[in-house]
């Protein structure tokens, strides 16, 4: 057994022998020819000039808080055919308005002045989307917003307070819900 083994071993320097002759005889890189192409792409273009441009308008005001009300401007008063056709209207159809006792005013800013009825709040949202439910029912406006870990029901908005007093007084002897008259913000 001795001597298969080294006829084994014989055999394969033979082939490692060989192998490093003929090896590099096909494989020394002579078929590669690099080839050597041109560059078409063209040169970087300059870098623009920077310009420093500053804001020509002034910064927009504060709007966080809310503006004072400014004083109502008066209403010019109807012509009187205009006004017979108003006063029939009216009393055919029962209306209630008055535009020269309380009409919708501006803020300092120029944005409407509009109020709103907070009737309740909740720690339990659904308490709150269950009132809400059932003044939407009544075919009033309503929304809730969360404040905190209460979210309260408000009515409204509108831009004659009176409106919301006559309705709070509706709403007191309806749902017997107290409310309190609040200026409408958009936060």
């Amino acid at each position: 057994m001795q001597q298969k083994i080294k006829y084994r071993l014989i055999g394969l320097a033979v082939i490692l022998v060989s192998a490093a002759i003929v090896f590099p005889v096909f494989f020394d890189g002579a078929g590669y020819k690099e080839r050597h192409l041109t560059s078409e792409i063209p040169d970087a273009p300059d870098r623009p000039e920077i310009v420093r441009i500053t804001p020509v308008n002034k910064p927009l005001p504060d709007t966080s808080v809310a503006a004072e009300p400014m004083l109502p401007k008066e209403l010019p008063k109807a012509p009187e055919k205009v006004q017979v056709v108003i006063d029939k209207v009216v009393t055919e159809n029962k209306v209630e308005i008055e535009i020269h006792k309380d009409q919708p005013v501006l803020d300092q800013q120029g944005v409407p002045v509009a109020w709103t009825l907070q009737l309740a709040s909740f720690k339990d949202e659904a308490n709150a989307k269950g009132l809400r439910k059932q003044l939407i029912s009544e075919g009033h406006k309503v929304f809730t917003r969360k404040q905190g870990d209460l979210v309260k029901v408000y009515v409204g908005p509108e831009f004659q307070r009176t409106r919301l007093e006559a309705l709070k007084l509706k709403l007191k002897t309806d749902f017997g819900l107290n409310g309190i008259i609040v200026r409408f913000t958009t936060q």
